[in-house]
């Protein structure tokens, strides 16, 4: 996967000094800003151009980050431990984000990425393969069935009829 991401230019926002650095380690192939707050990813989303965005939700206004970077069309992919919830999860699908992933996970970020970013360009270069892919939630479906409850999809049934998820 590594190939996937080298050289790419990836936006990481978090308020947390920690889960930056981890992140920019995870990712050292690809060429990383980041961002602590809402207004500094603003300006950066404003001035550059990303092949990717990993948001976090809570403390940098990560649903209208989210926004933005669909409005200019920079996939994006959630991050989230304080807001990891079913309601969240279909607010950031339903607003544009590629993925919804708990910061348990973050280990795997760089497959995540990738996955999300060859999504990205097989959408550009128009590939029937690239509808609605889900091997993200084919990874994590057991975690978020254990977190949410056993029904979550259920209760959840008409918001993400659109999103192809098992």
């Amino acid at each position: 996967m590594s190939d996937v991401l080298a050289g790419k230019a990836i936006l990481i926002v978090d308020d947390e000094p920690d889960i930056l650095e981890s992140l920019k380690e995870l990712l050292d192939m690809c060429i990383i800003d980041s961002a602590p707050d809402f207004e500094t990813a603003r300006q950066l989303l404003k001035n550059k151009s990303y092949d990717g965005a990993i948001l976090d939700l809570m403390g940098v206004n990560g649903l209208e980050l989210m926004e933005l970077t669909y409005e200019i069309g920079t996939p994006a992919l959630i991050l989230t431990a304080h807001a990891l919830n079913s309601k969240n999860f279909v607010k950031t699908l339903r607003g544009g984000a590629y993925a919804y992933i708990p910061k348990q996970e973050m280990i795997h970020i760089s497959d995540f990425l990738a996955e999300m970013i060859e999504a990205s360009e097989a959408l550009k270069a128009k590939e029937k393969s690239a509808e609605k892919p889900n091997r993200w939630f084919k990874r994590l479906s057991s975690f978020f069935d254990q977190t949410f409850g056993p029904d979550w999809k259920d209760k959840h049934k008409e918001d993400l009829k659109d999103f192809n998820l098992p």
